[in-house]
């Protein structure tokens, strides 16, 4: 078999549009009139389907138009649609499903993680409370506290001591003010 005779198999160049297509044919691949004609009625015939199949395609975009401006669908309850169904099918995945799971449990664990920190650190406050360190300063500020407070009984709450020390300052603080505004 020749290769100009191989039919569908031919691997001959096919003109683009536009290019001259009797360049392209050398003479003994020249086609004759009848074939030719038949070409032509072919390409009118597809080119006759396009067209309808364009005015067809047209005519249901617009039927389809009317009928979501029927039901009240516009573009952006589309989109929510769009977003919802989409959202829909990543959460269907296996990978999505299995991603969720290895999340949650690292939450679980993180939320078991930051209770033991928050246990740890309890019981650390408490051990500082209860040092002797701690106890030598809270004895301390009970001893200010007397000094500069007046007669309240000792052993009291060390946030208590704090406060009732900071009133007892602002009240120490308060005639020397007034002095000075007098003075001026």
């Amino acid at each position: 078999m020749e290769p100009r005779e191989q039919g569908l198999l031919r691997t001959d160049p096919v003109p683009e549009e536009g290019e001259d297509v009797a360049a392209a044919i050398s003479a003994t691949e020249a086609l004759s009139e009848e074939e030719q004609e038949e070409l032509r009625r072919e390409l009118a015939k597809v080119e006759e389907e396009i067209q309808t199949l364009s005015q067809v395609l047209a005519a249901k975009e617009k039927h389809l138009a009317e009928i979501k401006r029927k039901l009240g669908i516009n573009s952006l309850q589309e989109l929510k649609q769009n977003i919802a169904k989409g959202w829909q099918d990543v959460t269907a995945t296996s990978a999505y499903k299995k991603t969720s799971e290895t999340l949650s449990q690292a939450g679980q664990k993180a939320s078991a993680a930051f209770s033991s920190v928050g246990s740890v650190i309890t019981k650390k406050l408490e051990d500082v409370k209860n040092s002797p360190t701690f106890k030598s300063f809270e004895e301390k500020v009970e001893n200010l506290k007397s000094k500069v407070g007046g007669t309240k009984p000792a052993g009291g709450d060390f946030g208590e001591v704090l406060n009732s020390t900071a009133n007892a300052s602002a009240t120490a603080t308060e005639p020397l003010t007034e002095q000075t505004q007098e003075s001026l």
